[in-house]
Formats: C-alpha cells, sequence, structure tokens
C-alpha cells in the first residue's frame, strides 16, 4: 500500500526558511571576518602568542564539542527555543567582543560565541527537517542552508574589508546585530517549535564523558596541525579516546542515550558521516592555505584576496543548487561520486598552479565538485533518523563535517609546512622555518640577501600548497570508494516510496522508515 504524500510546505514555511538562513550564514562569514581583524585587534589588545591562538581557535574548538549536546538538548527542549536561546547569546556575546578591552574577556566573549554558535545550527538544520515534509522540497531547503553557508564564506572577507577601512576592529563583530535581532523579533512568529515527546532526562554524566571525550581530540588535533607530532598531542588524542569509550558504553545502558548509537546501525548514516568528514578534510586543507598564498606569495591585500576567493564561493553556490534536481533523477553515490571526480579535476589544477587566476578558478571547479557533500551528506544523516532525533542527527552530521575541516588543516597542513620547511635554506634564520610571516620578516631585517630568502620562502609555501592538493586528491578517491561502497543502495530521491513495516525482530533502526520516505 502507497504511503500518504506527505504535505507540501507552503509560503509560512519558506518565509521562515529564510529566517533560519540569516544566523546560518552568519556562522561562516564571522570566521572570514575574524582572520582580517586579527592584525588590528593584535595591536590594540596585545595579546601573548598563546592569547593569540585562543582568540582565533576557542570558537571551532567549543563550537565542534558542543554541537551534539546541543542538538539533543533541542530534541528535548524545543528547537526553536534553543535556536532563540542561541541567538541571544550569540548578539550579546558579540557585543562583548567588539569592546573587549583586553585578550582575556574577548577570548571569553568568543567562546560564549562558539557554544552559542552550536546551539544555532544545529537548530536550523532540524526545524527545516520538521517544516519540509515532502522529500523533494526538503533536499531544496537544505541545498538552500548550504548555499547560505557559502554566502556567509563569500561575503565575509569582503564585509570585513569594508568595516575595517572605515571602523575598529570590534565593528567586525557588531555586523552579528542585524541579522541575530530580527530572527529573535520573528522566530517565534514564523517558526514551529518542536521536541521530543518521548525524550527522557538530559543525562549530565554522558554530557561530561561527551566533552572529556571529544574536547581532548580537537585539541589533539590542533595541536598536531601547529606543531606535528608530540607528547601533547598523543596525550590528548590518548583521553579523548579513553573518556569516548566509557561515553560509549554507558549510552548502550541508557534508555533516553545522549547520542543514540542504534543511527550507526544505518549505512546511509555512517556512510554519509564519513562522505561528510573524509570530504571536509579533502577540501580545507587547500581551502585553509590558499588565502594566505594569495596574500604573502601574491601580495594581494586582505580585501582583493577575499574577492579573488568569490569564485569558489560561487562554485559551491552553483553545486549546491544543481545536487537536489540531479538527485531526484539519479543516484546519490552516483551524484556524489561524479562530483568528487570533477573536484579531482580542481585538486589535479591546483597542483600545478601560480599566480591568482588559476588557483582561484581550480579553488571554484574544487568547490562545485564538493557541494553534493554537503547537500546529500547532510540530507541522508537527517533522513536515516526519526524526526524526535533528528536534531541529534543534524548535530552529529555537522560534527563530522567540523572534524573533517579540523582534520583536513591538520593532515594537509602538517604536509604542507613540512615541505615548506625543506625548502628554507639551511643558513636562513631559524624562525624563518616557522611560518612565511616569520620568514619574509626575517629577510626584512638581513642587511643582505632578503630577496633571495624571502623568494625561497614564497617558492616552499607554493610547493607546500601544491603538495597538499595531491593529499586532497587522495582523499577525495577514498572518498569515492565510500560512497559507492555504503551508499550505492540508496535510489534517487523522489516522490515518496511504499512504505513497507519493518518487523520487530528485524532489529532494523527506528529510522528506516524516515529514510525510505525521503527517498
Amino acid at each position: 500500500m502507497n504511503s500518504p504524500t506527505p504535505d507540501r510546505a507552503g509560503a509560512r514555511q519558506w518565509l521562515g526558511l529564510a529566517v533560519l538562513l540569516l544566523p546560518v550564514a552568519l556562522m561562516t562569514a564571522d570566521l572570514g571576518v575574524l582572520w582580517l581583524a586579527t592584525p588590528y585587534l593584535t595591536a590594540d589588545l596585545r595579546p601573548s602568542s598563546a592569547e593569540q591562538l585562543w582568540i582565533t581557535d576557542i570558537y571551532g574548538f567549543l563550537t565542534a564539542g558542543t554541537l551534539v549536546i546541543m542538538g539533543t538538548l533541542g530534541d528535548r527542549i524545543g528547537r526553536r527555543k534553543l535556536l532563540i536561546t542561541g541567538a541571544a547569546g550569540f548578539a550579546a556575546a558579540s557585543v562583548i567582543a567588539a569592546y573587549a578591552p583586553d585578550a582575556e574577556t574577548l577570548i571569553a566573549a568568543r567562546a560564549v560565541l562558539g557554544i552559542a554558535g552550536a546551539a544555532v545550527l544545529p537548530s536550523t538544520l532540524a526545524l527545516i527537517s520538521h517544516m519540509f515534509a515532502d522529500p523533494r522540497q526538503r533536499a531544496t531547503a537544505i541545498a538552500m542552508w548550504v548555499t547560505a553557508l557559502s554566502v556567509g564564506l563569500a561575503l565575509g572577507p569582503v564585509a570585513g574589508g569594508m568595516l575595517l577601512d572605515s571602523w575598529w576592529w570590534g565593528s567586525t563583530f557588531l555586523m552579528s546585530l542585524p541579522i541575530m535581532v530580527p530572527v529573535l523579533v520573528v522566530a517565534p512568529l514564523l517558526l514551529p517549535e518542536y521536541r521530543d515527546p518521548a525524550a527522557g532526562r538530559l543525562d549530565l554524566a554522558s554530557v561530561a564523558l561527551f566533552l572529556l571525550a571529544v574536547l581532548p581530540l580537537v585539541y589533539g588535533i590542533k595541536t598536531l596541525a601547529e606543531h606535528g607530532p608530540g607528547a601533547e598531542a598523543a596525550a590528548a588524542f590518548g583521553a579523548g579516546t579513553l573518556f569516548a569509550v566509557a561515553f560509549i558504553r554507558r549510552q548502550h545502558g541508557l534508555p533516553a542515550p545522549l547520542l543514540d548509537l542504534r543511527l550507526f546501525r544505518h549505512r546511509a548514516f555512517t556512510g554519509a558521516l564519513l562522505t561528510l568528514l573524509l570530504g571536509m578534510i579533502a577540501l580545507n586543507g587547500v581551502e585553509y592555505l590558499l588565502p594566505q598564498y594569495l596574500q604573502a606569495v601574491t601580495g594581494l591585500s586582505p580585501l582583493a584576496a577575499g574577492l579573488w576567493l568569490l569564485p569558489g564561493a560561487a562554485g559551491l553556490v552553483a553545486g549546491s543548487q544543481l545536487t537536489p534536481p540531479l538527485a531526484r533523477r539519479i543516484r546519490p553515490a552516483h551524484v556524489l561520486a561524479g562530483g568528487l571526480f570533477v573536484s579531482l579535476a580542481g585538486y589535479t589544477a591546483m597542483t600545478a598552479t601560480t599566480g591568482v587566476v588559476a588557483p582561484s578558478l581550480a579553488l571554484a571547479v574544487i568547490m562545485f565538485g564538493v557541494a553534493p557533500i554537503s547537500v546529500l551528506g547532510t540530507v541522508l544523516a537527517v533522513g536515516a533518523a526519526p524526526d524526535e532525533k533528528a536534531g541529534a542527527a543534524a548535530a552529529t552530521g555537522q560534527t563530522a563535517y567540523d572534524l573533517g575541516l579540523a582534520l583536513g588543516i591538520a593532515i594537509t597542513g602538517s604536509v604542507a609546512t613540512a615541505v615548506y620547511r625543506g625548502g628554507i635554506p639551511a643558513d636562513a634564520p631559524p624562525e624563518a622555518k616557522d611560518t612565511l610571516g616569520a620568514a619574509l620578516a626575517a629577510a626584512e631585517r638581513l642587511p643582505a640577501g632578503g630577496a633571495d630568502l624571502a623568494a625561497a620562502a614564497r617558492e616552499a609555501f607554493t610547493s607546500g600548497l601544491q603538495t597538499a592538493a595531491t593529499v586532497s586528491a587522495g582523499f577525495a578517491l577514498v572518498t569515492v570508494a565510500v560512497v559507492l561502497t555504503l551508499l550505492r543502495r540508496v535510489p534517487p530521491i523522489s516522490a515518496a516510496a511504499p512504505e513497507e513495516p519493518v518487523a520487530r525482530g528485524a532489529e532494523a533502526p527506528q529510522g528506516e522508515a524516515q529514510l525510505a520516505r525521503q527517498a
């Protein structure tokens, strides 16, 4: 017997989607703005090197560590309530950050921004899952969600450059207010509230174990990226692994776990998470290095570099919008694999490219090919969960996405750093081997031969970027293998398919019917 056609969303739902997309775009815009503002706030607040590192990293550190907790919390207290709370916290912390009198206050404000961002992102995606029951409309809405991320990524550096040309560094934080304040006003009017009616009490021990597992792992990744293998990174990974085992064991014994591990029995859910993780590893190493290349090697200003990154954002927008109509006619595994092969062309071009135009175009090809991962990976992850677990599933998918970004910097960044250090002359000042910026500063202090050191450092950094692109291409091929193995049976995301009842003895996870309806 055919299942009833899901209710199609109307004007109210699409207006609500527009409200949800505003904070989503802000999340990625905030990252690009901070990169531009760092030299200015450093000159004003004079943080130590360790404090400067925490100003940059604490946001992503706490976002990745609290996403799953916030997603599960939203399933219990209500997703709209969590979204509004997160938006209010983000707005308040933005004001504190803008007028921070010292580095310690700015670090604390950035920490609150990270936790508030973790509350906002899974809430938006979970509300989309609830508002759009029709599978085609849901895929379109999620594609627009991914597009909002890319729009924020594109406009962040441009908006930040314009603000820094006219105002002080704190103005870049205040740009969140025109976005979050309307969300606080309009969200209660347009967005529905939804929570898991059968959710139990939040297990505080599970929250503590999850934080003790994830935060050391994220810290270990960052330490590995910055300093290479060492005792500190090993200790962080060891501690995170021990607490992860304890967390998993506790979840198996709880009637209402913080993270329902039965979701991982779905081939589609597990495949979607691995695709998000590996795909972002492949992308972010290159995406992280290219802005530095454009500024330090080619000599572009931050605003000009941001403008040359626009083709990459345009590629992501185009790929995100093209993915839903393709996925209605072609199996998601084939759409994903096809996109990854397109990205391989971009990575290959990046391995031999120089100048400004060629790497910018190569990034556009890469982003176009990677776009289906963000869209379909999220669709499959959320669709594999029952409605009452959509927040936790969305948060888990976003955690895989964020960890992939961090690992991309750790793995390909470490490779690029090794190549860079190998290209620095042996008689160069020791600090020249740390970073390209340090090498250029050292070259300016040399009475003679500074030009040779600067040229060697730029060439070494370019070689590191090209090698990183080669590593990324390898990860893209691994992702193709995962996609074609774990997702090959997922049908096109077309009209609702017949739904077969799941026998109790089959031990199928609760979300199987949900995925069948979506697929």
